[in-house]
């Protein structure tokens, strides 16, 4: 999914500039002329990977614009002229991830851009492999809307399958990994699990037996 960025810019070139360049770097821009208009649209649409806000704008400055987006949890990053001490430290002392000077190159603004979102990146809490849905938070599997209901160690199994698919994983780090280090039980717990999640599942062919080593879940979507 292309990440969505908010570009909060009067100088209506520049924000044309940087939102083609996004275009290009396959994310999707959307423009607000002032702060007012950004933090107006703010409660109905907030799902944004960062923003992008010029500091000197008409009806309410990126300062402000800042404490509107902050409950939201989005990143962001001033693009502004005002290069003094004291609007930097401002900025980056209330929160935000950088502060770039105009005038910028492209590259560096992209390549600053994709630090931040890395950082703030957040964990996927749903896992798509194998036909299933498999939701972390919820601790439920789905196949086409339909629960499959599983054990709670059943269910930790899969995740770690799922998280590491198409690779090979041994049975002492599965149980490592799903059981806990100071489990002292035997491999073979391992066996009786991936044996429930083949047939629950319906996945007979898809966890497969690596002779000597463990398991592996293939999924080649």
């Amino acid at each position: 999914m292309a990440k969505r960025i908010l570009i909060a810019e009067d100088d209506d070139a520049i924000a044309r500039m940087i939102a083609m360049n996004l275009r290009a770097a396959g994310m999707e821009p959307v423009i607000f002329p002032d702060g007012e208009a950004a933090a107006q649209s703010l409660p109905a649409d907030h799902a944004y990977d960062l923003a992008l806000l010029d500091i000197m704008m008409p009806k309410k400055d990126g300062f402000a614009l800042f404490a509107d987006i902050q409950p939201y949890g989005i990143p962001v990053i001033f693009l502004t002229a005002k290069d003094d001490l004291e609007s930097k430290i401002t900025g980056l002392q209330g929160g935000a991830e950088d502060y770039i000077v105009k005038p910028f190159e492209v590259l560096e603004l992209l390549v600053r851009m994709e630090k931040v979102m890395s950082r703030n990146q957040k964990p996927a809490d749903t896992l798509q492999v194998c036909g299933l849905e498999v939701r972390l938070a919820e601790h439920r599997v789905l196949r086409g809307g339909q629960e499959i209901t599983l054990k709670p160690m059943e269910f930790e199994l899969l995740v770690v399958l799922a998280k590491h698919k198409n690779t090979a994983i041994s049975r002492e780090d599965l149980l490592s990994l799903v059981w806990g280090a100071n489990y002292y039980g035997e491999t073979r717990t391992v066996d009786v699990h991936i044996g429930q999640l083949r047939k629950k599942l319906g996945l007979q062919a898809q966890i497969v037996t690596v002779p000597k080593i463990g398991y592996r879940l293939e999924d080649d979507t």
